[in-house]
């Protein structure tokens, strides 16, 4: 897919995976719309960029459904055309369900798959006009397999995966594509200053970079592939878990040793850089 002169909303694009995206995107010539809450990031992130392309922000939640409407409009306004939705924000909020409070639950939901799905809606219209393109969808390898200590997040993301691949099929013959990522592990904040929190089967899995994420996202929005699990070997392990059961059991003890060993590493080197 040429990305000349096309306009990209990313949400979440004020850090880690969606900041990658955003330059990405501007390396290859689109014009920016950035969504996340701290107006702060988002223009570090928009002056970074702007002289790529052209780089406007806007500052929302995006469980707030006037703004998703608002932010549509803005950026047709701005750009003239809307091709590229990337649903990438996220919240996560990590332990037992008895634990997390109530409203982090709902927060949960709200935040990665309510939105995704009112987003993707309110952007159909905006890319029939513009003859097609693409919403792109950041789900995680925890919604292809049930995960202890993150139950919830696990079931956003399972309901994010299935939604873009129905919609996928919805939308054959529109020259609109849905499409969605989902990655293990990536080296961000969003899990490295949590990494206590996060439960040690999490580490197992080889760690991507938001760059390399960011490459996929832009990867999708072109290619004929409407999921891609990253890495490949833990898109395979999962899908192998999920048809058997008795094997994820099985395997479950080795890849928390695995985590653990992988976490206390990690744990090393962040240290080091605080020193």
């Amino acid at each position: 897919m040429i990305f000349h002169d096309k306009t990209v909303i990313v949400t979440g694009a004020s850090e880690g995976v969606g900041a990658a995206t955003a330059r990405l995107f501007a390396e290859a010539g689109a014009n920016l719309m950035l969504v996340a809450r701290g107006k702060k990031k988002l223009e570090a992130v928009a002056e970074e960029l702007r002289d790529k392309t052209r780089v406007e922000i806007f500052a929302m939640d995006v469980t707030d459904a006037d703004a998703c409407v608002d932010v549509f409009k803005k950026a047709k306004f701005e750009f003239g055309r809307v091709d590229i939705l990337v649903n990438n924000a996220g919240y996560h909020a990590r332990g037992a369900v008895r634990d997390v409070p109530a409203e982090d639950l709902g927060r949960i939901i709200d935040v990665n798959l309510k939105a995704p799905i009112m987003l993707s809606r309110l952007a159909l219209p905006y890319l029939e006009e513009s003859g097609g393109g693409a919403i792109i969808n950041v789900a995680s390898l925890h919604g292809r397999l049930a995960s202890v200590g993150a139950t919830t997040y696990s079931s956003s993301k399972f309901g994010l995966r299935i939604f873009t691949l129905a919609l996928h099929e919805e939308l054959q013959g529109t020259g609109i594509k849905a499409a969605v990522v989902s990655p293990g592990p990536i080296d961000t904040g969003f899990i490295m200053e949590n990494i206590d929190e996060s439960a040690d089967i999490v580490f197992s899995q080889p760690m991507s970079t938001a760059d390399e994420v960011a490459q996929t996202i832009l990867d999708l929005c072109g290619n004929n592939i409407r999921e891609q699990a990253m890495p490949t070997s833990s898109g395979i392990l999962t899908t192998a878990a999920y048809l058997m059961p008795w094997l994820g059991k099985l395997l479950r003890p080795a890849l928390e040793r695995k985590g653990k060993r992988v976490k206390k590493q990690l744990k090393a080197k962040l240290r080091q850089r605080e020193t």
